[in-house]
């Protein structure tokens, strides 16, 4: 497996598969370097993790997504950890995510050290869960 930094080539596959993010802001992202592509040994394409800046100062993972058949097998955990160590690189001293409290991304997160940091609750919407990770 292998994980690359977006680039304008892979604007399609996102704009197909990430229907989370408006059509607008796939290339300021790609161009800020804040989406990577998570490919196998053929080169194809089997997810992407995509983030940005919580009040614009803390890296906040907004969406890892990988192939159902590729799940369970370390790629979303080398995926975060590349993420993290890149961050720290940076300076940052600590990253957040969240994941709703219906889904079992909360497990995969707690195993990586991430911490339970507080809720937020939208109408109709399952309670968001907001987790963060010190970086040492």
């Amino acid at each position: 497996m292998k994980i690359v930094v977006a680039t304008d080539s892979d604007f399609d596959y996102i704009f197909q598969h990430d229907h989370h993010i408006l059509e607008n802001l796939i290339l300021p992202k790609i161009m800020y370097k804040q989406i990577y592509i998570l490919r196998n040994q053929d080169g194809s394409n089997i997810g992407w993790m995509r983030y940005g800046y919580f009040w614009d100062n803390t890296p906040f993972m907004n969406m890892i997504w990988i192939e159902e058949q590729y799940r369970g097998k370390g790629v979303g955990k080398q995926a975060v950890l590349l993420w993290e160590d890149e961050m720290k690189q940076k300076g940052f001293k600590i990253v957040m995510t969240s994941t709703q409290a219906n889904e079992e991304a909360q497990h995969f997160y707690r195993k990586l050290s991430y911490r339970d940091a507080g809720c937020l609750l939208l109408e109709n919407e399952p309670m968001e869960i907001i987790l963060t990770k010190k970086l040492i």
